[in-house]
């Protein structure tokens, strides 16, 4: 069992900066604070290298915090709320810490002394909110409409979606087109036995086609892991949804006998913490998934604690895969790739439609490889049971469940040389590499 920090009443204003602190509180105090809404008022420290442990010592021993350690708590599995009066926070998998913002300022996390040169920190950063590439952010916050507007504008991670689908007499007979193109079908691998991580809005664990699947789940964000957003469970369908789903209906999961790792890192409204995806990381890490899949983000500049938590996965045999954001309106308007994508320890994915073109709405620049995310059909929560959207968040798990199929091949694919096959394998198009990379994804 996880060891608690003592907990004792506090402030709303305290609360609302503390490490165990929702993302709706957070969200509030933003409302409160006025500026800046695409910041929680807390920070990030990420450590150098191999120096997490030095780190620990420094914000509690020199800088006089109460620290809780996500070591503490049983296969990494952090509850925030346990957390109670502590000061900071760490993920030691990969190297992270995050501070509450009356901490940081009280006990000088902020200083430049705390990142000078012989000092175990690298940097200290503001933490943002993040979100469902495929959710627009107008409806993270049910009654403060007009306030999650402003994050949508800001953070530019809106995205098309589809009316839910019970009928699917159109879609692509077999198998839905973005395996055709991704060339699955004719696959002789399932990921079996490879573990493939979905950080997301969590899953419909009761999914009828999912029934004797072997899942592994966490949620960090204070909700049960059920999903009832809908976009966790059509991510994880998509890479690893069943081989031959029941009557009409196509295939759409790529990593059929994978174990699946569901990390619950966005509310059910689809929005979350920068700490919340990074412990999701760092669960998904620990438990050495193969490929973890992260369709999510914020239209913001490369943040060193995901190139750090990019690094600690390659390191440890795992291969961090995320969207490139949906922020553009080709082919006047080309936004940058989101965080955590933009990492270069982070592998980039551009959308493309079923004429293997860039999506209009699909971010350029830093793009590593691209996937099907225009009219993407996969599974959906109950009583739907499956549903038709686009998105960079739809062509990401494309290329993680490949990435499994890939896993599956050699013992000796894991991390950066699963990277670098995932790579050399893609289908050459004739467009641009800061658009689609080296290509279209291909199972092996």
């Amino acid at each position: 069992m996880a060891r608690r920090a003592t907990k004792s009443p506090k402030s709303a204003a305290a609360v609302s900066q503390s490490v165990s602190a929702s993302a709706d509180e957070l969200m509030l105090a933003a409302l409160d604070r006025g500026g800046d809404v695409t910041k929680t008022g807390r920070f990030l420290v990420t450590f150098k290298e191999s120096a997490a442990d030095a780190g620990i010592k420094s914000l509690s021993a020199k800088r006089g915090l109460r620290v809780a350690d996500a070591r503490d708590f049983t296969n990494q599995s952090f509850d925030f709320a346990a957390a109670g009066d502590a000061g900071a926070m760490v993920f030691s998998e990969i190297g992270v810490a995050l501070v509450g913002g009356d901490a940081a300022v009280e006990h000088g996390i902020n200083a430049a002394e705390f990142v000078a040169a012989d000092a175990p920190a690298h940097s200290v950063d503001p933490e943002y909110f993040m979100f469902a590439t495929q959710i627009n952010p107008s409806d993270y916050l049910r009654g403060v409409l007009r306030t999650a507007e402003m994050i949508a504008e800001d953070l530019g991670t809106q995205e098309t979606g589809g009316a839910a689908v019970r009928d699917v007499s159109a879609a692509v007979a077999g198998a839905t087109w973005g395996l055709s193109a991704c060339r699955v079908p004719p696959s002789h691998f399932d990921a079996n036995g490879i573990k493939v991580a979905v950080l997301d809005t969590g899953f419909d664990l009761g999914h009828p086609e999912f029934a004797g699947r072997s899942f592994v789940t966490n949620s960090f964000v204070g909700q049960p892991v059920q999903d009832l957003h809908g976009h966790g469970t059509h991510t994880a369908g998509t890479a690893c949804g069943p081989a031959s789903p029941p009557g009409p209906v196509p295939r759409y999961g790529i990593g059929a006998r994978a174990q699946i790792f569901i990390g619950k890192v966005l509310t059910n409204s689809g929005g979350g913490t920068q700490a919340q995806v990074l412990a999701g990381m760092n669960w998904a890490i620990s438990n050495r998934c193969a490929a973890i899949s992260m369709s999510l983000g914020a239209q913001i500049p490369v943040q060193p604690s995901y190139t750090a938590a990019g690094n600690a996965a390659l390191n440890a045999g795992c291969l961090i895969i995320a969207a490139s954001g949906n922020a553009s309106s080709r082919p006047w308007n080309i936004q940058p790739t989101g965080a955590p994508a933009n990492s270069p320890s982070v592998v980039s994915v551009a959308a493309l439609d079923s004429s293997l073109r860039v999506a209009v709405f699909s971010n350029g620049g830093k793009v590593d490889i691209a996937g099907p995310g225009v009219n993407v059909f996969s599974s959906w929560p109950r009583p739907t049971l499956h549903n038709t959207i686009s998105g960079t968040s739809m062509a990401t798990p494309h290329v993680a469940g490949c990435a499994a199929l890939w896993a599956q091949t050699s013992q000796a694919l894991r991390g950066a040389a699963l990277r670098a096959k995932l790579i050399a394998s893609a289908r050459h198009l004739p467009l641009p590499a800061t658009d689609v990379g080296a290509g279209l994804v291909q199972a092996p």
